[in-house]
């Protein structure tokens, strides 16, 4: 493989680039859109609203532009010449434009950039926003360089250039700066785009879990109604600021003053939780506008979970909230929860109130939430933020992450999701975030019944499941099977250390649950390793003489306390394990003795240096599973299970080994030629639609992109398939290539080993047949004519398009027994260098590309190389939507491959059919 060069992917927005939300310095929000021809009056009152200074700044003059200069503007029809972003945001009942950003195109590859803010909104990140979109949306219209020109003391607006993190160059003369900057994506623009969206994300959200005051609009006396609840859980659990009942009908409400409207309460509110009938919100959405509310929970139900209509409705919802630059949470949801002293938030109905802890969670289901919130009080399990999304509107479980990623009172993070909202913005978020905190997932809907009907080998080894796991895997996010496995993960975590390593060593008073603790240890991809010689003569010197030296190490069931502590001393301090279980049940001394014999033994390793190590506790002590082993210095986390203890160490060890890795990089290939690919997708889009690709036209991408095909070619009549055999030399391969036609061997159309002109003569006569009588076959196509390919291993690399999270790429055995093997691995694209490495080994017949008994081995970087090639070519031209190569004949190492099979499906990005 060449020496790859990193290239850098600006973050995913949560909407889009050129439409959605926008979330300022201050947490408050805004929308952006594309201008059109009908915001020329809006644009005109946003430019007669500037102050003759911020006026002068933009126009190098007081007068006002032309009707053809805003006519030109709002013209965003053909970006690759002309584009504007308008900023709206709610003001005095209306929408109203606060910021503009346009680009001009003045040469090839090179645009004029302009942005102009609204006095009353600079100072917010607004300009820098319109900038960091306006470089991304021209570099996907093929503009590459942005040119400017402003005045020497216009310091702001130099600052947003200077500080955009772009390669900038800059002349000033006579009291004028030109400046010119390439938008093209680096380490630096990338970096600073990030810092801003986990920022200002941040600073939106910091008014739900730190608020100054909390409004109840639909607060009862009615003791049963949520809108008791309510107020009931944040006064019981002492919310450290004023709260303030809103009810049109009621004076008093849990003793306190209430208001009859919000508009009438006596300062102002950084939070209101809304419990009134959907009809009613969008009323009280204004009120609290009006008040300055930053934040809104609405608990309300009767919208997207009811349907389109209810959908409709949460989406006129989400308009008007964000609008006003407010922030939403729910709606549908149960509410939210800071354990935090300093606040003592129960902004929910829920009767619990977990411990402090250091342990975020949100859930997207509020049933479920009050259910763990219920687990968390039982397993003395402490929280330090709760929250129930709901239908995630607007507050998603990507903005948490961000939020939590800085938080100091947070650890571990742990995630209940029925879905995904934007899995690529996921992605980016959590695979920076668990390279610091820890994120445990459960994700429900686990099925192999979602397989989707397939066109292509890629698309049928696809399961609903499948992107998940890809996902998960990429980012280090910890998959748990149940909620009670993501417990029992969280009490590790945010407890232990991890581990340096995956092996382990077994302390037990019983042969049974240490055998069943090893076996499942080796099953989960941790290691028990044989105890040294010193190990083995150290153990024999303080346990009883009929106890077992191996791993485990067996003290039978006579074992006391103190050979416990001695035992746990010697192995934790070992330099030949990374980790620690200890099984226990109860037969001679009491449980609490043992546990103090534990820690005893812990804290003495802990002194000599195994501080690194963790250590975990099966007690099977009839009660089952009561917690942890609590001491002052230290929580050592219990099961009542050895199969249990086993399998969360496993995952464990694997999250710790994921952290220790580089993360891996975005690589670059100079010899990519992505235009001309572009091309023939919007040709053939443009004159057939969505379909597969010719033979033809696959050829020519593969080629674009540095893909090496096997020499072939299309003839549609015998004497070109004989002249196409002569040149390329006997003997030859045939076979049917028809657009439609996607398993060649169904229909009988492959034949091989054709080693004259007559045996080319005579195959071409029976795949024309097989075309024939091929079922509703519009596009007949040709006969595939190419050398025969011999020797190594037949692999498959393809991509399929999953309607949420994107493409996905597969790599694994190929040839006619792919489907049958099964034996295909996924990842989501973009994939880096740690992606494709781990790729290629993790199929079950990576041997065989090792050099298995005899075979010359494989060029296994030339494979990843494929792998990081396809992956480029399907994000940046995302009309590709399927692709196999299948097979890909593997050459020794230096000599790459050959791909003898190959097929691209295109389609309008997002309307794969």
């Amino acid at each position: 493989m060449e020496k790859l060069r990193p290239i850098f992917y600006p973050p995913p927005y949560q909407d889009s680039a050129d439409y959605g939300r926008l979330i300022l310095r201050d947490g408050s929000s805004a929308t952006v859109y594309l201008a059109g021809q009908k915001d020329q009056e809006a644009f005109l009152a946003f430019i007669n609203r500037l102050s003759p200074e911020s006026r002068y700044q933009r126009f190098f003059s007081m007068r006002l532009p032309d009707e053809k200069f805003i006519r030109g503007l709002c013209d965003s029809s053909n970006p690759r010449e002309r584009l504007t972003l308008i900023v709206t945001r709610v003001i005095e009942g209306a929408p109203r434009v606060i910021a503009t950003g346009s680009y001009v195109v003045v040469e090839p590859q090179k645009a004029e950039v302009a942005v102009m803010v609204d006095d009353a909104f600079q100072g917010k990140g607004l300009a820098t926003l319109l900038l960091e979109r306006l470089s991304l949306l021209a570099v996907r219209n093929g503009i590459l360089c942005f040119q400017a020109v402003t005045h020497a003391d216009n310091r702001r607006m130099l600052e947003i250039f200077q500080h955009s993190g772009f390669q900038l160059h800059q002349q000033t003369s006579q009291g004028v700066v030109d400046i010119e900057l390439s938008v093209l994506p680096g380490e630096d623009s990338v970096t600073r785009s990030e810092l801003r969206d986990r920022v200002y994300t941040t600073a939106s959200l910091l008014p739900f879990f730190r608020p100054n005051a909390v409004a109840v609009i639909g607060a009862s006396r009615k003791e049963s109604s949520l809108g008791f609840l309510v107020v009931k859980s944040l006064m019981t659990n002492r919310f450290q600021g004023p709260v303030y009942p809103v009810n049109p009908k009621a004076e008093v409400i849990y003793s306190i003053r209430a208001s009859h409207s919000v508009r009438e309460l006596p300062e102002q509110v950084d939070l209101a939780i809304v419990i009134v009938p959907k009809e009613a919100v969008p009323q009280v959405v204004d009120d609290c506008a009006a008040l300055g509310v930053r934040a809104l929970i609405v608990i309300s139900a009767g919208y997207a979970e009811e349907g389109v209509a209810g959908l409709r409705l949460q989406e006129a919802l989400v308009e008007k909230v964000r609008g006003y630059g407010m922030r939403l949470v729910g709606p549908n949801c149960l509410g939210l929860m800071n354990t935090d002293p300093e606040f003592r938030l129960n902004a929910s109905f829920s009767p619990v109130f977990p411990p402090a802890g250091r342990i975020a969670l949100s859930s997207q289901s509020g049933a479920l939430g009050l259910a763990i919130l219920g687990f968390t009080q039982q397993l003395e399990l402490g929280l330090s933020k709760f929250i129930s999304i709901g239908n995630k509107a607007d507050v998603t479980g990507n903005d948490l992450l961000q939020y939590w990623e800085g938080d100091p009172h947070t650890d571990v993070i742990l995630l209940y999701l029925e879905s995904f909202g934007n899995p690529r913005r996921f992605a980016r978020i959590a695979r920076r975030v668990s390279r610091a905190k820890p994120i445990v997932a459960v994700k429900s809907g686990r099925t192999t019944a979602g397989k989707r009907a397939a066109g292509s080998h890629t698309a049928a080894l696809a399961a609903s499941d499948v992107a998940v796991d890809a996902l998960f895997h990429q980012t280090g996010v910890i998959r748990a099977e149940t909620l009670e496995e993501m417990f029992d993960l969280a009490a590790v975590l945010s407890s232990q250390p991890l581990p340096p390593g995956r092996r382990v060593a077994i302390v037990t008073n019983a042969g049974g649950p240490g055998i069943l603790c090893a076996d499942t240890c080796e099953a989960e991809g941790l290691t028990v390793p044989e105890l040294s010689g010193k190990i083995q003569a150290d153990l024999r010197a303080v346990i009883p003489r009929a106890a077992s030296l191996g791993n485990p190490v067996d003290m039978i069931a006579s074992a006391t306390p103190e050979e416990y502590r001695q035992a746990i001393e010697i192995l934790l301090s070992s330099e030949e394990i990374d980790a620690l279980i200890v099984i226990y049940i109860p037969v001679i001394a009491e449980t609490e003795i043992v546990s103090q014999a534990i820690h005893q033994g812990v804290l003495a390793a802990r002194a000599a240096g195994a501080a690194s190590k963790p250590v975990l506790a099966c007690m099977m002590v009839g009660e089952g599973l009561t917690g942890s082993l609590k001491f002052a210095e230290e929580i050592i986390p219990t099961f009542a299970f050895p199969e249990s203890v086993a399998r969360v160490l496993s995952r464990v060890a694997e999250y710790a080994e994921w952290r220790r890795l580089p993360p891996g990089m975005y690589p670059d290939f100079e010899d990519l030629e992505i235009e001309p690919v572009r091309e023939i997708c919007h040709r053939v889009l443009r004159e057939r639609g969505a379909g597969w690709l010719t033979a033809e036209e696959v050829q020519k991408i593969l080629k674009a992109v540095g893909l090496p095909q096997a020499a072939g070619g299309l003839a549609r009549t015998v004497e070109e398939a004989v002249e196409l055999a002569v040149k390329i030399g006997f003997p030859v391969a045939a076979k049917v290539s028809s657009p439609q036609i996607v398993h060649k061997t169904e229909v009988g159309g492959v034949r091989l080993n054709l080693a004259d002109e007559a045996a080319v003569r005579e195959a071409f006569s029976v795949l024309q047949s097989a075309l024939k009588n091929a079922e509703n076959l519009q596009d007949p196509g040709g006969i595939w004519i190419q050398p025969m390919i011999s020797g190594g291993v037949e692999i498959m690399v393809g991509v399929t398009e999953d309607p949420v999270f994107g493409p996905l790429v597969a790599f694994g055995l190929g040839g006619i027994h792919v489907e049958v093997m099964g034996d295909v691995r996924f990842r989501v694209t973009p994939l880096t260098d740690r992606d494709a490495r781990e790729l290629v080994r993790e199929i079950r017949g990576f041997r065989l590309l090792t050099g298995f008994r005899g075979n010359p081995p494989a060029d296994i970087e030339a494979l990843e190389e494929v792998l990081l090639r396809v992956s480029r070519l399907v994000e940046e031209v995302p009309e590709i939507t399927d692709l196999d190569l299948n097979p890909i004949m593997t050459r020794p190492p230096g000599q790459g491959y050959v791909i003898v099979d190959a097929r691209i499906r295109v389609d309008e990005p997002g309307k794969k059919t």
